[in-house]
C-alpha cells in the first residue's frame, strides 16, 4: 500500500509526525510525504521535521507567498504530478489550510481515495478560509476521523449518512504529540533554555482575517500592549504578522520572538500563565498544558472548550480583549474533561486505514 501524505503548515507536521509513526510500524506501507512549501520559514518548516524525528519530505513543491487562489491552484497541480508518479492507492490531508484543500482536489480529480484527519470541525462562518477549506475537504472525502464527538455530530447533521463515505471518532492526534512528545521537549535543551521563569502571557497572531484587516490588527496590538503593562507578553510571530505590523507602523511593547519551533512551543506552554491566540491548535493545544486561553476571533471551532469556557472567545475588539484576560488569568478550571481521547487516535486511525485502503 503506498500513502502520499500532504503538509504544509506547522500543526500539520506535528498531527503527521504521530500518524506517520504508526504507518511506519506496518511493512506493507510506503508513506510519501509532500510539503506544499506553505510555511516556507526554518522555524516553521525544517525545524519540526528535524526536532521530531518525521521522516523527510520526498519532495518540497516549494508553493508560498502568492495569494490564496493561486496557492491552491498551484498545490492541486504540484500533488497530481506527485500521484501520476507515485501512483498511491490514498492521499492523507490534515486540518483546514490550503494544502488540505489543495491535496484533497488533487486525490478527487484523480480519482484516489482521500482521507481527511481533523474532519468536522465548524466555525459556521463562511468568511472564514479556513471553514471553507475544511467545509470542502470534507464533503470529498472517503474517510473522515474526527476529534471530538461535537465534530461527528456536525457531520451527522450535514446529512452523512446518506454520503458514499465513512466517518469515525478516532480522537485527537494533537492530544497523541502532546503525550508522545511533551517529557521529551522539556527535559532537552532548547533556544528558549535560558528564557526567564517570570509570569507571563503566550500570544500568537496569524490568521488572516485578523493581520488583513487594518483595524483589527490595529485593535489587537494595542490590546496587547496594554496586557503587557501589567504582565509580560511573549508572541512568537508569524512573519507574515510581522510585515503587516511594519507595513502599518504600529508600536509593540511586548516581547516578540521569531517563530518557534514544537519544543519551544511546548516549554513556552509549560510555563506561561495564560494564552492569548488566534490559532486553533493552539487552543487546544493549551488545554492539553492546563492552560487557559484567549480566543482573538469571533467564534472558535473548539465548541466544547468554549462551552466549558476552558477558552474564552473575546473577539478582536480591544475592551473585550482586555476583560476576557482579566476573566481568563482569574479563572481557576479543572482540566479533566476527555474532549479528545486518550492519545491513541493515531493507532486507531491507521488500523482503520489498513482494513478499507
Amino acid at each position: 500500500m503506498k500513502i502520499l501524505t500532504i503538509v504544509g503548515a506547522r500543526p500539520q507536521f506535528i498531527k503527521a509526525s504521530v500518524v506517520s509513526r504508526e504507518l511506519s510500524i506496518h511493512s506493507s506501507v510506503v508513506e510519501r510525504i509532500v510539503h506544499t512549501g506553505q510555511h516556507y520559514d526554518e522555524n516553521m518548516s525544517e525545524l519540526f521535521f528535524s526536532q521530531m524525528d518525521i521522516p523527510k519530505p520526498y519532495i518540497n513543491l516549494g508553493i508560498h507567498e502568492v495569494n490564496p487562489g493561486e496557492m491552491v491552484g498551484r498545490i492541486v497541480t504540484g500533488v497530481e504530478q506527485q500521484i501520476v508518479l507515485e501512483k498511491p492507492d490514498a492521499i492523507i490531508v490534515y486540518g483546514d489550510t490550503n494544502s488540505t484543500l489543495g491535496g484533497a482536489l488533487a486525490a478527487v480529480k484523480q480519482n484516489i481515495k482521500l482521507i481527511h484527519i481533523e474532519a468536522g470541525l465548524r466555525s459556521f462562518n463562511m468568511k472564514m478560509p479556513e471553514e471553507l477549506n475544511r467545509v470542502i475537504t470534507d464533503r470529498i472525502s472517503n474517510m473522515l476521523f474526527c476529534p471530538t464527538q461535537i465534530a461527528m455530530d456536525n457531520l451527522r447533521e450535514e446529512g452523512y449518512d446518506g454520503f458514499n463515505s465513512d466517518y469515525f471518532l478516532s480522537g485527537d492526534v494533537m492530544l497523541d504529540a502532546t503525550v508522545y512528545y511533551k517529557e521529551k521537549a522539556l527535559a532537552e535543551k532548547t533556544a528558549l533554555e535560558n528564557f526567564p521563569d517570570s509570569e507571563f502571557i503566550l500570544c500568537t497572531i496569524h490568521r488572516s482575517e485578523n493581520t488583513d484587516n487594518d483595524q483589527i490588527l490595529s485593535n489587537i496590538i494595542s490590546a496587547v500592549n496594554s496586557i503587557s503593562k501589567e504582565m509580560k507578553v511573549v508572541c512568537p510571530l508569524h512573519p507574515r504578522t510581522m510585515k503587516r505590523i511594519k507595513a502599518l507602523g504600529l508600536k509593540v511593547d511586548f516581547t516578540v520572538l521569531d517563530p518557534v519551533g514544537y519544543f519551544e512551543m511546548i516549554r513556552l506552554l509549560d510555563k506561561c500563565k495564560l494564552v492569548l491566540t488566534d490559532s486553533g491548535g493552539l487552543q487546544k493545544e493549551s488545554y492539553f498544558h492546563n492552560k487557559m486561553c484567549i480566543c482573538l476571533r469571533e467564534e472558535t471551532e473548539w465548541k466544547e472548550l468554549e462551552e466549558d469556557r476552558f477558552v474564552i472567545v473575546s473577539g478582536t475588539n480591544q475592551e473585550s480583549i482586555l476583560e476576557s484576560v482579566e476573566e481568563g488569568l482569574n479563572a481557576s478550571p479543572e482540566f479533566d474533561k476527555n474532549f479528545y481521547g486518550t492519545g491513541n487516535a493515531s493507532q486507531y486511525i491507521v488500523n482503520e486505514i489498513l482494513k478499507s485502503v
